[in-house]
């Protein structure tokens, strides 16, 4: 059986904007990524999801990451091999303050929020370098957890958890030795 994910058979990552966010903003995105993912092609969606509005905790005033991966599962269109739902609003989880990300392990879909990636969140000024450093590293991140690659305890790793912005810093964008192995056989994997 041939890779699923090689650019031969045309299978690609659809990167998907849901809500008030700009896919222009996106568009250095893919070829970040295929540094990384060498073996797959990356595609930025041009329609908009809409963000739903049952995802929403107001009591919180913060999206249900895994309410959105799940309408992301359904709303999406189809014919890629994974998919990244990417929005510009305050993200939490279950048991936790706020999350950068989420996603299906071993799965197709993944969420990376902008919202707390933003330098002006924290009270800098705005740096697109900064920015942007950010979330080329939340979205190799998440879609590693797709490959199924977990948290490492490395925090020079681009899997090692985030539990804030410093950590995302911290981080290299690319994985280490370790889990770059693991995602090399997920990537050239023929069976």
């Amino acid at each position: 059986m041939k890779n699923t994910f090689s650019k031969a058979n045309g299978i690609e990552i659809l990167l998907v904007p849901i809500g008030n966010i700009n896919p222009s903003e996106l568009l250095f995105l893919p070829g970040e990524l295929s540094k990384i993912f060498r073996t797959i092609n990356f595609e930025v969606e041009r329609k908009i999801l809409k963000l739903p509005s049952h995802t929403y905790d107001k009591a919180r005033k913060q999206y249900n990451s895994t309410l959105l991966l799940e309408y992301l599962a359904m709303a999406k269109s189809k014919g890629h091999g994974k998919y990244l739902g990417i929005v510009n609003v305050d993200l939490y989880a279950r048991g936790l303050n706020f999350v950068f990300g989420e996603a299906v392990l071993n799965g197709e879909d993944a969420i990376i929020s902008l919202y707390r990636l933003r330098p002006e969140f924290y009270g800098d000024p705005p740096d697109s370098e900064v920015f942007k450093t950010r979330i080329v590293k939340e979205a190799i991140h998440e879609l590693g957890h797709t490959f199924g690659l977990t948290h490492c305890e490395n925090p020079e790793c681009v899997m090692h958890f985030s539990n804030s912005i410093v950590d995302t810093d911290l981080k290299k964008s690319q994985p280490c030795l370790k889990c770059h192995v693991k995602l090399f056989r997920k990537l050239f994997s023929t069976g």
